[in-house]
């Protein structure tokens, strides 16, 4: 389905700024906002009275400084990490969806663990009750990768996962077409 697609939002100097979904891309290209820089095949949007083509790629019209904004961007932090850890639980190395994992804080926030992205992990319900209220080591429940990802390393963690599907979006994001992606 066309509304479930996500278009990459490039900035005006072509930097990745992250993804929209389709009626959020066609509102800002109507408004002249953003322009399209590639269209999703033939996919078309219709309304009762337009027809509007569906971009893969749009680009502002004029610059964003993003460095503040990404400061406290939280929002969709929890998809960011699951992303991080390749929708793996960390400690028995299960797959699971977004609504299989739950994000556990390693150090406990009961011992003054703070819920920033080096401190959480993705993990299945079943390890993240056994850990409970205890640190790895204690609860003897080794993590399998190391959390420690920053921000950034987040949010190209998430446009390479969408990469995976979209080959148009990779000369944008400094993928080789050829290789494999790899987001850890």
């Amino acid at each position: 389905m066309v509304f479930s697609r996500r278009v990459l939002l490039l900035n005006a100097s072509y930097e990745a700024l992250g993804t929209v979904d389709v009626p959020r891309a066609v509102r800002l290209v109507y408004k002249r906002t953003a322009e399209t820089i590639v269209r999703d095949g033939t996919r078309v949007l219709r309304s009762q009275h337009f027809t509007f083509e569906v971009p893969s790629i749009i680009r502002l019209v004029e610059y964003v400084d993003v460095r503040r904004r990404r400061r406290g961007q939280a929002g969709k932090q929890r998809q960011r990490i699951l992303m991080r850890d390749r929708m793996r639980c960390q400690y028995c190395g299960v797959r699971g969806t977004l609504f299989d994992l739950t994000l556990d804080h390693i150090m406990p926030r009961s011992r003054g663990g703070r819920t920033e992205a080096e401190n959480l992990c993705a993990a299945c319900i079943v390890c993240n009750q056994r850990k409970g209220d205890r640190t790895p080591d204690e609860a003897r429940m080794p993590l399998l990768a190391s959390p420690s990802a920053l921000r950034y390393g987040l949010d190209r963690a998430v446009l390479h996962h969408f990469a995976l599907t979209r080959p148009e979006w990779r000369p944008y994001l400094f993928l080789d077409a050829d290789a494999e992606i790899n987001v850890a």
